[in-house]
């Protein structure tokens, strides 16, 4: 049997984890508090923003409204503002979820019906991509960033879903509570106090 400490720590570890991978997910990621998106080897700082709804409040994917949005992606990779970079996002209408992959994309017929926003590519030596696009309805979505390195003609992605407007019960003060149920269950059966508690029981029903 697991020692107490050990299992907080365990389940603490998993939550962390957990809590991080729905933070972000697919090409972007977070690190240090901030979100970064990863285009093969080139990297981006990447803050979204809904000014009407939210003022400055920056967001890393998952939006709470369908409105006017803003995307920045701040190039952290120095030769990333000589290579050509194009932004697109597609209707999510085959529900690939957070765990969409450029692989999943080029198998569907004609992912062009489906895209809702593009911006071609463009050689940005300031260093800055910004988007703006309004967002008619909510669901979810599936970002595309497409960067063309010149010197050898290699086309490097990000493919990050996300969802618009939809609203999730299921949030951390109630991960938090199901942590310290699962904890406290634990303590009662190490001790012996649920076997107990089970014996009796077993003896009421006979």
């Amino acid at each position: 049997m697991l020692p107490m400490h050990t299992l907080i720590c365990l389940l603490l570890s998993f939550f962390v984890v957990w809590c991080q991978n729905v933070s972000a997910h697919g090409g972007v990621s977070i690190e240090e508090d901030i979100c970064v998106i990863q285009i093969g080897f080139f990297t981006a700082h990447f803050a979204v923003y809904q000014p009407r709804e939210a003022a400055d409040k920056e967001f890393c994917e998952d939006l709470p409204d369908a409105t006017d949005t803003i995307f920045v992606l701040t190039y952290l990779h120095n030769s990333l503002k000589h290579a050509p970079v194009d932004f697109r996002i597609i209707k999510d209408v085959n529900d690939f979820g957070r765990f969409a992959k450029w692989e999943d994309i080029v198998q569907l017929e004609d992912f062009e019906k489906d895209t809702v926003f593009y911006k071609p590519p463009m050689i940005r030596p300031e260093a800055m991509l910004n988007v703006e696009h309004k967002f008619e309805e909510p669901g979810g979505y599936i970002g595309i960033v497409t960067a063309k390195y010149l010197t050898n003609d290699k086309i490097y992605r990000a493919v990050f879903p996300f969802q618009v407007g939809v609203k999730t019960d299921f949030g951390y003060i109630q991960l938090f509570i199901l942590l310290g149920v699962l904890i406290e269950i634990y303590y009662l059966y190490s001790n012996g106090v649920l076997t107990r508690w089970f014996g009796q029981l077993r003896t009421h029903i006979r």
